[in-house]
């Protein structure tokens, strides 16, 4: 760049740093104003003009410099331009300070001239209403006056009619003229009341004093008249006895006066109606006595028709003298009842109590629809509610304005009626006891479910609907209370007093069962004692259900879940229907688990009934030499048999529960997890070693085919026997393919050789991930692998599960608790080095009695049940456990002597 630009460049630099220094900073509206006002696009006009930019714009090369001269006399031209426009602008500006005074002045001038005519109207508008209210002065008094003379002229005539009326109206009462009384009554006491304000005048306190004692004068006037008219025995002044016309403008006169002397009269006149009946049925009279509540009821019936016949004219109609009546009538009978009640307590029966409860309220409810219960406090909606509404069974209609008016007096003794439904459900219950001995013919009732079960529940159904009448307060929380306990007396007495059960046969099967009470005391006895027991337990143990007992077990559980649907209904009415004090109180969680219980019992039952026919095929199994078979055919024999038990049994039981699919289900699932183990336990006891210790294959795969085809029958249980082949469900077929395929890798572990006994152990834990050491033991033993070298290969197993554990193969957790078995039973087995095989193998076989009760304790927990071996102190030398035998017979001698 020429020199002449670098200096015109810090020129331009030095001037814009001055400009900077002096710039007048708008803010962002004035600035978004200007740009409006202003529209330019010249770029020195932009709020981020850079004069540095502009000039290496303008010179952008040194060749550009050749026009500097023309652009700078350019732009001087411009400046000389603005220069002038800013200089006419400021001389404009000088003129602008005298306009602006001249424009100020003459605004003042307007304003002082604007101030005159205002201050001239206001003087003219006061001088006005001073005109105006001289001419208005005289008007006002004259209003005045006027005002007050009327006044006064008003307040002379209601004193003329005071004087007058209360001389006219003492020659009226004299002459007992009723009907010309009640005009100048009521206006004269208006005009009593308007002279209350000159009370301190004594003339007007007198008249007053008049006005009052005329009133009193009628009131007393009028209820001798009342009392003359219909007294019974008139007195010998019978001249003043007025006539119903007479008696009807008394009534009239009446209700002008006092509403006090009214009440009175009232209160007078209704005893006077119902002095009849207090004779009648007082309470040394034998109509009195609740079989013949109804005449009383029909009394007040007539005596109505009578009333409103004869006297229905004098009365007005508010007054509801009927109604009065008929209210003071109910309390006055619920009084007597109770008092009568209380005395003859020992002489109510339900039948009595109940037919007085039904004629009361069926009163009651004729008294609702008659009168609308306004004497009573009802207000104006529920006497429209009580003369539209239909009633119903469960809300008589009236309930609120007459209900309990005479039934409040039974409720306390209601307990009669309680005590009745408790001796009606005790005898219900007797034949409901009877019938459920009797055999139950499923066909002809085409029902599982036992029909005395629907007949209680109706029972109760119209007992509830009958004490909801009665009352639904403490009375129905007693018959909850009742409910409750015939439900639990149903529950034991019907449904399980008519569960089938097993009676044995054999005295092998009685002894069996009584020694089955000894299982607890044997478990320290020696494995040889044990096999013996377990022996001597499984004699006569062939007993099964007949396919009727089969169906009424179902029937049993079909009723169960009847009760059980219908008792969680039966809660949910009676919190319905008892008050809210005691909903809370109301519970039948109790009743609802004995129906739970009695439902688990019987699927238990047909889970053991279907156990015990597969018992014999399982000890038949047991006793098979699979280590001699020497071809592999169809399924064994034993299969055979079991899946003839599931084919026999099955289809009774699935066909009676068609209604309670899910309670098959759960029989289905509660077999299959009993089953199981159990069959796995008998796999445990089967040889299928050769006597120079290798493995009969053909044996093995035998088992596997068997333990394959028990599978297939597993998974066909639910439709076994069936012409529709409807598919298990799934829950029950992963239970029955997981269980059943944990056998068969038991048989293909068995299947593998132990040399090399890393590559035995390795495939044990990849067949078998969740084995566990008692479950190790078993498959040594099916193995028949001595002792000694069973240490080895437990030895290796613990080394080899705990690196499978460290590389995440297995649980660690679960790892640790086998290598604390694995100690302990390292323990046991250095005691047994010198114990022969033989004697070995019979106590690995006795082991396997607890079989079945160990199956249901978690797999990790066998670890700690490593079987004993320490037998060889109570050998004799023929290698026999004498001392564990003698344990055995002391102990069954001191239970059977």
């Amino acid at each position: 760049m020429s020199e002449a630009a670098v200096s015109v460049e810090m020129e331009s630099a030095s001037t814009e740093h001055m400009v900077a220094n002096n710039k007048i900073r708008f803010s962002k509206e004035v600035k978004q104003v200007i740009d409006k006002v202003l529209k330019t696009d010249d770029p020195m006009d932009a709020p981020d003009f850079n004069t540095v930019d502009y000039i290496n714009q303008l010179f952008p090369n040194e060749q550009s410099l050749a026009g500097i001269d023309e652009t700078i006399h350019k732009m001087q031209c411009e400046v000389s331009l603005i220069d002038d426009n800013i200089r006419s602008v400021v001389r404009g500006q000088t003129n602008t300070g005298q306009d602006g005074q001249l424009a100020l002045s003459e605004a003042q001038k307007v304003i002082g001239s604007l101030f005159s005519h205002i201050i001239d109207v206001k003087t003219r508008a006061e001088r006005t209403e001073e005109m105006v209210k001289e001419i208005t002065r005289d008007i006002k008094q004259l209003d005045c006056a006027k005002r007050n003379l009327t006044a006064a002229i008003t307040t002379l005539n209601h004193l003329h009619m005071l004087v007058g009326g209360i001389e006219s109206l003492n020659k009226l009462i004299e002459r007992r003229s009723y009907g010309e009384i009640l005009n100048p009554l009521q206006a004269i006491t208006e005009v009593n009341q308007h002279f209350q304000q000159f009370s301190d005048i004594e003339e007007i306190k007198n008249l007053s004093q008049s006005v009052d004692k005329i009133q009193v004068t009628l009131a007393q006037q009028i209820t001798e008249d009342f009392k003359e008219a219909f007294s019974a025995k008139p007195s010998g002044q019978n001249q003043h006895r007025l006539g119903l016309n007479q008696l009807a403008d008394a009534c009239k006169v009446m209700s002008v006066l006092d509403p006090k002397v009214k009440k009175e009269l009232l209160k007078w006149f209704i005893a006077q109606q119902l002095e009849e009946y207090m004779h009648l049925f007082h309470e040394n009279q034998d109509i009195a006595w609740l079989d013949k509540i109804d005449k009383r009821y029909a009394w007040l019936k007539r005596h109505l028709l009578d009333f409103e016949d004869k006297y229905g004219p004098v009365f007005p109609l508010d007054w509801e003298v009927s109604e009065r009546i008929t209210v003071e009538f109910c309390r006055q009978t619920r009084e007597q009842l109770a008092q009568i009640m209380a005395k003859r307590t020992n002489e109510i029966d339900v039948r009595l109590l109940l037919f007085a409860i039904n004629k009361t309220q069926a009163f009651e409810q004729l008294l609702a629809k008659r009168f609308t219960g306004v004497t009573l406090g009802a207000t104006h909606s529920e006497q429209v509610r009580v003369l539209t509404e239909p009633s119903t069974a469960d809300t008589p209609a009236g309930i609120t304005v007459f209900h309990d008016q005479i039934g409040q007096c039974f409720k306390s003794h209601l307990d009669i009626y309680i005590r009745s439904i408790d001796r009606n459900l005790a005898e219900l219950m007797e034949k409901f006891v009877e019938m459920s001995r009797e055999p139950y013919k499923f066909a002809e009732a085409k029902t599982t479910v036992y029909p005395s079960s629907g007949d209680l529940f109706v029972f109760y159904k119209k007992c509830m609907v009958q004490c909801n009448q009665l009352s639904n307060e403490q009375p129905m929380y007693d018959l909850a209370l009742v409910f409750k306990k015939y439900l639990r007396e149903y529950a034991s007495k019907v449904l399980e007093g008519s569960t089938p059960k097993l009676v044995p046969a054999t005295t092998g099967s009685s002894l069996g069962k009584s020694v089955s009470l000894l299982t607890r005391d044997m478990q320290n006895l020696s494995t040889a004692a044990g096999q013996v027991f377990h022996n001597f337990l499984k004699e006569g143990d062939t007993q099964r259900f007949s396919r009727d007992d089969l169906v009424r077990i179902c029937c049993v559980l079909t009723t169960g879940e009847y009760c059980l649907e219908t008792v969680q209904q039966l809660e949910d009415k009676l919190k319905e229907k008892v008050t809210a004090v005691y909903v809370s109180k109301i519970d039948m969680s109790e009743e609802k688990d004995v129906f739970h219980r009695i439902i688990s019992n019987c699927i238990q039952l047909l889970v053991q009934d279907l156990e015990a026919g597969c018992e014999a095929s399982l000890q038949a199994m047991a006793k098979v030499q699979w280590q001699h078979i020497n071809n592999v055919g169809d399924q064994s024999a034993f299969i055979s048999s079991m899946c003839g038990n599931f084919k026999q049994t099955v289809p009774t039981i699935r066909d009676t529960l068609a209604s309670s699919r899910k309670y098959f289900t759960q029989f289905c699932h509660r077999f299959v997890a009993a089953f199981v183990p159990k069959f796995i336990n008998v796999l445990y006891r089967c040889k299928l070693t050769l006597s120079d210790g290798s493995n009969n294959v053909l044996g093995c795969e035998q088992l596997l085919l068997d333990t394959h085809s028990l599978k297939t029958a597993l998974l066909e249980l639910p439709s076994v026997g069936s012409s529709v082949n409807r598919k298990a469900p799934t829950s029950y077929t992963k239970v029955v393919v997981k269980d059943m395929t944990r056998a068969e890798m038991i048989i293909k572990v068995v299947m593998t050789p132990v040399q090399p006994p890393a590559h035995f152990t390795q495939q044990v834990l990849k067949l078998l991930p969740d084995i566990t050491i008692a479950e190790y033991q078993k498959i040594l033993d099916m193995k028949a692998v001595k002792r000694v070298d069973q240490l080895q290969l437990i030895d290796l197993f613990k080394h080899t599960a705990s690196a499978a554990a460290v590389s995440g193969l297995i649980e660690p957790a679960a790892n640790e608790e086998e290598a604390q078995g694995v100690e302990s039973a390292s323990g046991t087995l250095g005691t047994s080095e010198d114990v022969d095989p033989p004697t070995a193998a019979i106590e690995s076989t006795a082991n396997t009695s607890n079989a079945t009760t160990s199956s249901s304790t978690p797999k990790r927990a066998f670890i700690f049940s490593v079987g004993s071996f320490t037998g060889s102190a109570d050998k004799n030398a023929d290698g026999s456990s004498q001392t564990g035998i003698r344990k055995l017979e002391n102990l069954l001698k001191k239970r059977f002597p």
